[in-house]
Parts: structure tokens; C-alpha cells; sequence
């Protein structure tokens, strides 16, 4: 996860214990320098653009949590502003706003959300696909059907109106789910791989080119919750879409979930039979989403 996503964590943290003196005493000089040095560059091109907007990469670099790369191959070059990253710096830039105890720095942080909202919604909104740009440059603008975009809905401050974020969850859905986790890549497109296996070539070749992974279901699962406004028909939705799982528990690495699976039918297992972040993003999914609302009905 990218240094914006320590805000994230610092953010969850906050729900589960309200500690702001924690944060204001041991967090906030750190949560300030992630920001200023996203501002002013750092290495590898990351720094902030003239529209507030982070850009990052150079030719030969892979930054995102789509890193494969085989000898000189980068299977999935996002040189330029990913969808994910700008999400994650507008809800950091949102949180320390927040927290901010002095009145020029809330103003400051609150300004640069703005901008960074504004030129978010006109520079990645994809019109024809009804969904997100993955990554865009000065050159192009990447058009694959890829679920870094669910990180825009499901995050505590998202920048998207509610209609918006619901054609996000839509094409999502009709596109990348595949029922233990969401595809790298949307079958549709011709790069995709529906099956991970063989020597190092093929699996890399497959890692973010159509394979599912376990922990984009738990943002999907919050995403699809938000966007229908917590309504008993999504609490309803959520407890199925998680329903599978429990027959993986039983099923390959007893007791745990895979990393990653085929992203064509039947969805087999592979990778790491034990993956953290699979494991966490389901749990905490499962908690906030299902549990949560089971306990505030009783």
C-alpha cells in the first residue's frame, strides 16, 4: 500500500478507538511530512501535479500493488496517476483536515481537497464505460476495466457523487466479480487471463491480468454498501456476497483464504493459501458491514 494509505490505517484505527491524543501526539508530525513530500516530489517521479493531482513513475518501474515484473517486464506499466492513489490522497488530504487543530493548516488541507476532488471527477470519469480511467497521463487515458476504482467508493471520504459511485459498483460487478474476489482485468478485454499456473512467465503474466484477489472483495462488499445507503437489501447482498468464503475455509488452506484465484469458473485457488490482507480485508468487511448491522439491529 502506497504512503497515502497510511492515512487509511490511521483513519480505522480512529473508529475502532477513538484516541485522537494518540494520533495528535505520535501520528501528526509524520501524517504532515507523508503530505509535504507528496507535495514537493520525492524519488521515482512521485509528486504532486499542477492539479493537485499525484502522479508517479518513469519507463522500466512498477509502484502500484500491480507489480509484476519478469526480467525487464512490466506486465502492467501504470506510469502516470493512478486511480487508486488519487483516491487514497484525497481521503488523506480529507482526514488531516479533520484532525487538524490549527486553523490555517484545516484550511490549507481543505482547499487542496477541493482541487484534487474537482480534477478527480473531470480527468478519470470515463464516460462510455459508465466507470473510472485506471491511470492517466499526458499521453492517454487507460481504459482497461480494472477494480483500483473500487478503492474510490469504498474509502471514507470518497469524491464521488452517490450516482457515480453507483455505476462504479455496477460495472464492477458485472465485470471483475468472481465470487471469492474481484479480477485484475475485465474478461472483455483481450489481455485478460482466466487461468494462473505454469513457470514464472505465465503466472506473473496472469498476476494482475485477470486473476481474482481475496482482499478487493472487502472493498467491494463496504463499496456496495455505501452506495445503497445501508439499506436492508444491501445488508442482505453483503452477507451472500461473503457466503462463499466459508466454504473456502473448509476447502484449500483450511482455516484461512487464498491470495488469489482463476478469474474463470470455478475460481480455483492458487497462490499463497494463507494471505494476510485477504484475510484482513474479509474479516474487517465481514465485521463492519455484516456483524456491525446484525449487533445495531438486536
Amino acid at each position: 500500500m502506497p504512503l497515502c494509505g497510511y492515512f487509511y490505517a490511521v483513519q480505522n484505527n480512529l473508529a475502532y478507538t477513538e484516541d485522537y491524543s494518540f494520533v495528535q501526539d505520535h501520528l501528526w508530525v509524520t501524517m504532515r511530512e507523508i503530505i509535504h513530500y507528496y507535495r514537493v516530489g520525492t524519488r521515482f517521479g512521485i509528486a504532486m501535479d499542477r492539479d493537485g493531482l499525484i502522479k508517479a513513475g518513469t519507463p522500466g518501474l512498477q509502484l502500484t500493488w500491480m507489480d509484476a515484473k519478469v526480467g525487464d517486464w512490466v506486465v502492467t506499466p501504470r506510469q502516470g496517476k493512478p486511480v487508486e492513489i488519487n483516491a487514497l490522497w484525497y481521503n488523506a488530504l480529507m482526514l488531516m483536515s479533520e484532525l487538524a487543530e490549527n486553523p490555517d493548516q484545516q484550511k490549507e488541507y481543505s482547499k487542496l481537497a477541493v482541487t484534487v476532488n474537482r480534477n478527480f471527477l473531470s480527468l478519470f470519469w470515463n464516460e462510455e464505460k459508465q466507470c473510472f480511467f485506471d491511470v492517466v497521463d499526458d499521453a492517454n487515458k487507460d481504459g482497461r476495466v480494472r477494480p483500483n476504482q473500487i478503492i474510490a467508493v469504498s474509502l471514507p471520504y470518497s469524491a464521488l457523487p452517490q450516482k457515480m459511485a453507483r455505476a462504479v459498483v455496477k460495472r464492477v460487478f458485472e465485470e471483475l466479480y468472481a465470487v471469492y474476489g474481484l479480477r485484475s482485468l475485465s474478461p472483455q478485454d483481450q489481455q485478460f487471463q482466466r487461468h494462473y499456473g505454469g513457470d514464472q512467465y505465465h503466472r506473473d503474466g496472469a498476476y494482475h491480468q485477470g486473476t481474482a484477489w481475496s482482499w478487493l472483495l472487502g472493498h467491494f462488499v463496504t463499496a456496495y454498501r455505501k452506495v445503497f445507503d445501508y439499506s436492508p437489501e444491501s445488508f442482505l447482498t453483503a452477507r451472500l456476497l461473503l457466503a462463499p468464503m466459508k466454504d473456502h475455509l473448509r476447502d484449500h488452506g483450511v482455516g484461512t483464504i487464498s491470495e488469489i484465484f482463476d478469474g474463470g469458473h470455478p475460481f480455483t485457488p492458487r497462490g499463497c493459501f494463507a494471505q494476510a490482507w485477504g484475510v484482513a480485508e474479509i474479516l474487517r468487511c465481514y465485521l463492519e458491514d455484516v456483524e456491525k448491522e446484525k449487533l445495531l439491529n438486536l
